[in-house]
């Protein structure tokens, strides 16, 4: 059917604009993309300001607490930004999505009556369908199901890059059940994609002009998905298939479980070239009787195998975890064993925080929670020791050459900034016409959190020759 044009006098036919705020995870920031490509098969475009919206939709985490009572705070805001619409006669359809949504259901619409919609992780590709239902009926609407059908089968095949870093959602779900953890309840059970859909998908975004990759799951190593053969694939393996595509020149993968780091894929950090030195593999705590507790299904010296093995593929790996502080029962000995762990692997970069209690999970039933006054000390010097090897690292990079991607414009003009093959935010002076490639880069200047540096006269530097000779300076 032929489109009509829009009659800019009449509110009704002008386009539908759609505002979506993202919290928490990388995941979400993919789900956040396919949400925003599905409402355009509709015609709703982007807009930055949510004044502007006629949907607005919040894309929300319930991995901590406070994830949660900001989901809350903010929908008291667009109560008021709803009304005011509302008074200018026009209308507003609120959404909320994500994994809040999956876990609270109608307790949100309860607490927040301006919530048109609540609608789960695995059931976002039905936003037209419930858009249009809230629009016609003017009724609460909530899907919390889990299709089994699944949600990628339903997505739209083009996808709308904004950059050329780009995250894609392989695999789904968690079988683990750690005892601290929302994520087996409010994603479902462990599922993995075809291949030859992940290729398709790659496929298209390296052709949009994306050329690094960041493959997304709850479980990422535990991929299992269809292979073109017939049977199912490792994430080594579509690594390796991945790797193929033309255009694509950087791969990433996040997040991993120990249990989970098999042979082949530390093979594929060892040989593929195209596969990023940089691992985030979060072991949460470093003492065994913690770690049975949480039901992580491995110990502290399993880890320390695991990193042995990939440290010996990929000597100058960087690596990154994950940390909970003050899970219940846990005591000044099993502290010291994680900051005992945590010296002896030394981290590129870290994540931690204070165990917060996650209403349905079996750890948030103990008696033996932990006082939040020592939660915060043994957070505060996790941190601190944590904060001391990042920076080390970004130290030893000083006076290196390392190819860096640049993704985003900086604060200051004329500079740009890129990821390091390590993830480090690089800050460099560079013309516009860098945007979007990768650069020889001479680091200058490492500071906590990022590093600075300048446009390398030799232009035929490759980081592969150089990085593994020099992986000394960062692994001791």
């Amino acid at each position: 059917m032929d489109e009509k044009p829009l009659n800019k006098g009449n509110p009704d036919e002008m386009p539908k604009r759609i505002h979506i705020k993202t919290y928490g995870c990388q995941m979400n920031v993919y789900d956040s993309e396919r949400i925003f490509d599905t409402m355009g098969t509709l015609g709703y475009k982007e807009t930055e300001e949510m004044i502007d919206a006629d949907l607005i939709v919040l894309n929300t985490c319930h991995i901590r607490e406070k994830a949660v009572e900001k989901v809350y705070s903010d929908l008291g805001r667009i109560r008021k930004l709803k009304a005011k619409r509302t008074r200018d006669g026009k209308k507003t359809i609120v959404a909320v999505a994500g994994c809040v949504a999956q876990a609270e259901g109608a307790e949100i619409q309860r607490r927040a009556p301006i919530v048109d919609i609540v609608v789960g992780p695995q059931s976002f590709q039905n936003l037209t369908h419930l858009v249009f239902r809230a629009q016609q009926e003017g009724t609460h609407i909530i899907d919390t199901n889990f299709p089994s059908d699944g949600k990628f089968a339903n997505l739209p095949a083009k996808r709308n890059p904004k950059s050329c870093t780009a995250f894609l959602t392989i695999q789904e779900g968690c079988d683990k059940f750690c005892t601290f953890c929302v994520v087996p309840y409010t994603r479902g059970a462990e599922f993995s994609r075809p291949v030859e859909r992940i290729e398709s998908e790659v496929r298209q975004l390296a052709e949009a002009g994306v050329r690094e990759i960041t493959l997304l799951g709850q479980n990422v190593n535990a991929y299992h998905g269809e292979g073109r053969d017939g049977a199912p694939w490792s994430l080594g393996r579509l690594i390796d298939a991945v790797s193929e595509i033309e255009g694509l020149e950087r791969i990433r993968y996040t997040t991993s479980h120990p249990r989970d780091m098999d042979d082949e894929l530390i093979a594929v950090h060892r040989d593929n070239s195209k596969l990023m030195p940089y691992l985030h593999l979060p072991v949460q705590s470093g003492s065994d009787r913690i770690l049975e507790a949480m039901n992580r299904k491995h110990s502290a010296a399993e880890y320390h195998r695991v990193i042995e093995r990939i440290r010996r593929a990929r000597p100058d790996i960087a690596l990154s975890s994950d940390f909970i502080v003050g899970f219940p029962g846990e005591t000044d000995a099993d502290f010291e064993a994680t900051m005992a762990l945590v010296r002896a692997v030394e981290y590129a970069q870290a994540y931690s925080f204070k165990y917060s209690p996650r209403p349905g999970t079996p750890a948030a039933d103990r008696d033996d929670q932990v006082a939040e006054e020592v939660k915060a000390e043994r957070l505060r010097s996790l941190q601190e020791l944590l904060n001391e090897q990042q920076a080390a690292f970004n130290r030893a990079c000083v006076g290196r050459r390392m190819k860096v991607l640049f993704d985003r414009s900086g604060r200051k003009p004329g500079q740009l900034v890129g990821r390091s093959p390590f993830l480090q935010a690089v800050h460099v002076d560079a013309p516009e016409h860098h945007f979007g490639a990768l650069a020889a880069i001479e680091i200058t200047q490492a500071g906590p959190n990022s590093l600075s540096g300048k446009l390398a006269q030799d232009a035929g530097y490759t980081l592969e020759s150089r990085d593994r000779v020099q992986h000394e300076e960062l692994t001791h």
